[in-house]
């Protein structure tokens, strides 16, 4: 794989070029452009997805030759998780090499700028499992992707696992939880989904923002967790506040079994900080973790031959193999637009929409790609670019590894549909947007 980090400065410059093997031409290459953020507050989280993402890619130049025949080019341009520098990259980026074929923002503020823009360039974003939850219906948002669950299903599922734990959903009744969350669009998203629960099953929660400028400064909140005693603490978190969050927690001795991460708020840069005082916190996930998976015998051949991204010794975490994830559903994608367009050929973006929009992973073909176990199947729609079968796994931490809790856990679809819908139709209304058919 060609691979090439281009480093952002404020204003918008190219200041860094690194490990770019030859010049690749448009018709060469299946271009990938990839926001990361590898340095900051946010790099311990942006770090081993980014590997993660570059691997996959080298891995099937490296296995397969690309996608009949047709390589991956990665590039990747720093946004330090910073909106207005993700939207810089992602004008430089676009046109490069032919044009993109699908953007990966990685970042939920970034995919909102986004959007209207990815729209008229006709460029698909790729938000797996954060941004916008509405962009799930894509009559409304035909060049948004957020499979293989939103965070709206997200919330209803750990909700869903909190009542199983009490004994049912009718034990939720004066309860009350704490929810502690990153001060941004990522960190707000789910708050409208939680607050319809508190009133369907009577429960109450209070909300602890953390500011994105003084992640690392949580005595406060966790001071007033500590005088308010909720029965559970739910975290929508990223970069250094969760490990500053899971310490303090750690450090006022709230019951680590009753604190529960989003799927950004569970990973090992998350606990390893805390000790031994993180052995028990649980989080949810959509992908598994460790590398007793068969691709890791392709990545572990990638690392052998001198061709990964990243020091052997830190692969296989969480958020290393959910960026392979994000790669592996990309890479299927465009071997079924390349099927319904022409094998051997570069797509191009409205291909991949298509590609993207027809996506169907199933359990059998990750059979084949030795992915079995590590990420869910999904199937897209035009309808549904959620997937239609979202749902999380709880993992806990144990001081060494993460260990999965439960089998799946459905999203309370009938609940969330519906407000999926809403939003968008207001969306479109205050747009002009006229939705495309689905029919």
């Amino acid at each position: 794989m060609h691979f090439r980090n281009l480093t952002m400065g404020l204003a918008g410059a190219a200041i860094g070029l690194a490990g770019m093997a030859a010049t690749a031409s448009a018709e060469d290459v299946q271009f990938i452009p990839n926001l990361v953020y590898k340095t900051g507050p946010y790099a311990p989280s942006g770090t081993p997805t980014a590997h993660g993402f570059a691997d996959y890619f080298n891995m099937v130049n490296m296995r397969d030759g690309g996608v009949n025949g047709v390589k991956f080019l990665v590039e990747e341009c720093e946004t330090g998780y910073k909106t207005d520098r993700g939207v810089e990259c992602y004008d430089r980026v676009k046109n490069e090499y032919g044009g993109a074929t699908v953007v990966n923002p990685w970042s939920t503020g970034i995919t909102y700028a986004l959007i209207e823009k990815a729209a008229a360039d006709k460029i698909p974003l790729l938000s797996l499992g954060y941004g916008r939850t509405s962009a799930a219906d894509g009559r409304v948002f035909p060049y948004v992707f957020n499979f293989p669950a939103t965070y709206w299903s997200q919330a209803t599922s750990i909700i869903d696992y909190i009542a199983s734990e009490e004994g049912g959903k009718d034990k939720l009744k004066g309860m009350n939880f704490g929810f502690v969350y990153l001060d941004h669009p990522y960190g707000k998203e789910p708050i409208p989904t939680l607050d319809i629960l508190a009133e369907k099953y009577g429960f109450t929660y209070d909300k602890y923002p953390v500011p994105p400028a003084s992640m690392t400064e949580q005595k406060s909140i966790w001071l007033q967790v500590r005088r308010s005693k909720p029965a559970y603490v739910v975290m929508w978190g990223w970069g250094a506040m969760n490990s500053t969050a899971i310490s303090e927690a750690a450090n006022i001795r709230y019951p680590m079994d009753k604190f529960i991460g989003n799927w950004w708020s569970a990973a090992e840069p998350d606990v390893l900080p805390a000790g031994d005082g993180a052995i028990g916190y649980k989080g949810a996930t959509f992908n598994g973790v460790g590398t007793d998976y068969k691709v890791y015998d392709d990545i572990n051949a990638l690392y052998d031959a001198g061709q990964g991204s990243w020091d052997k010794s830190e692969i296989g975490g969480v958020l290393y193999s959910r960026g392979m994830a994000a790669a592996a559903y990309i890479t299927e994608a465009v071997r079924t637009a390349q099927e319904h367009f022409g094998k051997g050929k570069r797509i191009t973006s409205e291909q991949m929409r298509w590609g993207l929009e027809n996506l169907d992973v199933t359990e059998a073909r990750l059979g084949e790609l030795g992915l079995s176990g590590l990420i869910p199947p999904v199937k897209v729609t035009c309808l549904n670019h959620e997937g239609t079968n979202p749902a999380i796994k709880i993992q806990q931490w144990d001081g060494k590894s993460w260990e999965i809790k439960t089998d799946w856990i459905p999203a309370d679809v009938d609940l969330v549909r519906p407000l999926i819908e809403q939003d968008a139709a207001q969306y479109a209304k205050e747009n002009n947007i006229t939705p495309v058919s689905c029919s």
